[in-house]
């Protein structure tokens, strides 16, 4: 895949992450009430990852050819711990 592949599908992935996280804040009213802080907390916590990966992908998008590998892979790993983060938030309900 080369570069202009990557960034495409990168955006992609934000855009999937993003209305995955929008789809999460919608259901909020049917989690357990007991369960509702942790719910907000993880939500919070997959928007901070959020801003972490956006900037992640501003790096990649301004990447040198010297630095395209680092930021491709800083990008690729920010991406991947999103799976845990939305495996955490779905035990909940």
């Amino acid at each position: 895949m080369n570069k202009e592949e990557y960034k495409a599908k990168a955006n992609q992935r934000i855009d999937e992450i993003s209305a995955k996280i929008n789809e999460l804040k919608a259901k909020k009213e049917s989690v357990k009430q007991d369960g509702k802080d942790e719910y907000e907390e993880s939500i919070n916590e997959l928007e901070t990852k959020k801003a972490d990966l956006q900037s992640k992908y501003d790096d990649l998008m301004n990447a040198t050819d010297e630095k395209w590998e680092e930021a491709k892979n800083a990008f690729s790993s920010a991406a991947d711990s999103f799976k845990d983060g939305f495996s955490k938030i779905s035990s909940l309900f």
